[in-house]
């Protein structure tokens, strides 16, 4: 079933939910996990800075934070009693959508599980989605895991929100 699954996070609670989501399916299949976590250079580029200042003293910087979110990533895995590989990529070459597809091609996974905020109107046209564009390209299916919300009805009940909504890619 799914014995190779790539988990792109960030860092953030949503993109560990995903992960945890990864880890049950991983128990249940026997499957692997690999975590990449793509330094999106470019994100942060404000035209204001020199290039020397920008490329010696930023871009380690984030280097050395995505090490640390892969490292978080690892432990929390081990602590569930399994063991992930992880990479570490830059986006310098392309968007992130592009390099997890990318990577999932080339490790040759079965499914891709992503921690996704469900942003929707103007915070989704300003912000895009990574994780949109990745089930529109992925070879394989992805499994998006929402964030916990506060969703009510029109009545004032707390709405179900399920913790994650399977799709085929």
């Amino acid at each position: 079933m799914y014995e190779r699954i790539l988990v792109p996070i960030d860092g953030s609670a949503t993109s560990m939910r995903g992960l945890d989501e990864a880890v049950r399916l991983a128990r249940l299949t026997g499957g692997a996990i690999r975590l990449i976590h793509v330094v999106d250079e470019l994100k942060y580029v404000t035209g204001f800075e020199s290039f020397a200042a920008y490329s010696g003293d930023i871009v380690p910087l984030m280097a050395q934070a995505g090490k640390e979110v892969l490292a978080q990533g690892r432990e929390r895995v081990r602590r569930a009693g399994m063991e992930a590989e992880s990479v570490l990529f830059t986006s310098l070459a392309g968007r992130v959508s592009e390099l997890v597809v990318e990577q999932a091609k080339a490790w040759q996974a079965d499914l891709i599980v992503i921690g996704t905020h469900g942003r929707h109107g103007v915070a989704r046209a300003l912000l895009g989605s990574d994780a949109e564009q990745v089930l529109r390209m992925a070879p394989v299916p992805v499994l998006l895991v929402r964030a916990k919300s506060d969703t009510r009805d029109d009545e004032g009940a707390q709405a179900p929100v399920p913790d994650a909504v399977k799709l085929q890619a």
